[in-house]
């Protein structure tokens, strides 16, 4: 990817899409596969926001089973299977256990019945998935005895037993995102980061452009378009300026979801379950309170999630030590012996996601609502101008694909197929990630470990030579960064062919 900002200005767009988080590049690459003419900007780095800091979970829709919402565990398992199908290198499956107590809704038998019907709702959740270690098993249940030789902590007091299914669960979500960036630009999309984005230009009922400044250059520039997509997420009703006849209908509030890394290994190969001390309040099938998860990655271990209600600019919110010590607080409690400090946690995360309308006081928002598509036609009697406003990281490529098919619409089109379900991302198009390795070690620089190859190809699958090329050229390029992963040769890459800027 090569960053061209002013060739932005040389041409009309078909779709302008502004907003490089994960539903912004995925309708950029879906709308350019599909023919269409398309540039792509972004304020910051691609991915860089709640795109980067979200618990990394490829969501499959158990949890929907609660709420009775079959709609959303098919969604939710398609979607899974899409990332499992298309980035096989930075997406695989994880286990998740969920402890048993009693009789009841927390009991062993309500849980194996859960399995077998979401396993019968999802029977279809490995279809073209090429590489098996990317298959996602059924669900099964597990014994006590087996449950307290892995976690020996757990309350005993009922225990019964668990249940274990499979997520999805993301290798490196920034590099993810990238690489569906760079897949749009490959595909004929224009793209370029640190593009802020300043307003929109109108004439008459009609948005045509954008206005845009180069925040590298401190350029002015306008880039037309006859549809603009407005995927700046939770910034998109500040980019319709509040109080404006293109305001939305219904001002959407957000979800502060947050968790922490602890930099030791609370769990080993499998994600932990453990309720916290909260109700879930919109669950239609109560087990009780919300779940907190322990997840294994990459030798840490991520604990949360925690949610509240985050009101102003999406610039503005944090999370504070007394907020930190709280989450301990809660996780000390529900698992006792883990005794975590702040001397634990080596950092936490925190994204914005879409919570639904308003509500001052709301505190559990574990189920947020579903993603938004505006017509502003429709709404605002303002043509070529949509607002997508996404949930969840999972189902961007199929909301996406909604927003591409309303683009269609707008510029009296038919739409093509989408082909984005099944078309590899960068790196993506291999049929097993062990016949890769197997090959990449085969042409292994003695000064690269099998640890560092295994971390190279996880980040870049199939184009891992892009990299391996460069530290050829220059064999002190293969040195890793201090006791990481990374090699040099990535950094060199990075600004050469990723639009790194800083």
């Amino acid at each position: 990817m090569i960053r061209d900002v002013m060739a932005l200005a040389n041409q009309e767009y078909d779709l302008i899409v502004v907003g490089g988080g994960i539903f912004g590049i995925c309708a950029a690459w879906d709308a350019t596969l599909r023919g269409l003419s398309v540039a792509l900007v972004e304020q910051d780095d691609f991915g860089h926001a709640t795109s980067a800091n979200h618990f990394k979970v490829v969501h499959g829709g158990i949890r929907y089973l609660q709420h009775g919402d079959v709609y959303r565990v098919r969604e939710s398992s398609a979607e899974r299977s899409a990332f499992l199908r298309i980035a096989p290198h930075l997406v695989r499956p994880m286990p998740f256990i969920i402890p048993t107590y009693g009789h009841g809704m927390k009991g062993k038998a309500v849980m194996r019945a859960a399995l077998l019907l979401y396993d019968l709702l999802t029977f279809d959740r490995n279809r073209g998935i090429k590489d098996s270690r990317n298959h996602i098993p059924s669900g099964k249940m597990m014994s006590t005895h087996d449950l307290l030789e892995m976690f020996p902590n757990l309350e005993r007091k009922g225990l019964t037993g668990a249940a274990i299914f499979h997520d999805g669960q993301m290798y490196n979500p920034p590099r993810l995102s990238l690489a569906f960036t760079q897949a749009a630009a490959a595909a004929g999309a224009h793209v370029a980061n640190y593009m802020r984005v300043t307003k929109l230009i109108r004439k008459g009922n009609r948005i045509i452009g954008v206005k845009a400044q180069d925040r590298l250059s401190g350029d002015l520039l306008e880039v037309r378009g006859r549809v603009v997509l407005n995927a700046t997420g939770p910034w998109a009703k500040w980019l319709l300026e509040p109080g404006s006849d293109l305001a939305l209908k219904r001002d959407p509030s957000f979800s502060r979801d947050a968790y922490f890394v602890v930099k030791k290994r609370l769990v080993r190969d499998h994600a932990l379950s453990v309720q916290g001390q909260t109700k879930d309040p919109d669950a239609f099938l109560s087990r009780g309170n919300r779940h907190l998860f322990l997840v294994p990655w990459r030798g840490y271990t991520l604990i949360g999630v925690w949610h509240v209600v985050h009101e102003g600019k999406p610039d503005t919110f944090t999370v504070t030590p007394q907020d930190l010590q709280g989450f301990l607080d809660e996780i000390n409690v529900s698992y006792p012996g883990v005794n975590l400090t702040l001397d634990d946690v080596s950092m936490w995360n925190a994204g914005l996601t879409l919570f639904g309308e308003n509500k001052p006081g709301a505190v559990d928002l574990s189920y947020g609502k579903r993603s938004i598509v505006v017509d502003h036609a429709q709404d605002h009697q303002v043509e070529g101008l949509i607002t997508l406003i996404g949930v969840r990281f999972t189902t961007a490529r199929g909301i996406a694909e909604k927003a591409v098919n309303l683009v269609f619409d707008k510029l009296g089109k038919e739409a093509p197929r989408s082909k984005t379900a099944v078309t590899p991302i960068h790196g993506g198009n291999f049929d097993s990630f062990d016949h890769l390795l197997y090959k990449a070690n085969q042409q292994r620089p003695l000064t690269l470990s099998t640890d560092v190859m295994t971390a190279l190809l996880q980040n870049y699958g199939a184009a891992y030579g892009e990299v391996l090329q460069i530290a050829n050229e220059n064999p002190a390029l293969a040195e890793t960064v201090g006791d990481s992963t990374v090699v040099k040769a990535e950094i060199i890459h990075a600004v050469r062919a990723e639009m790194a800027q800083n």
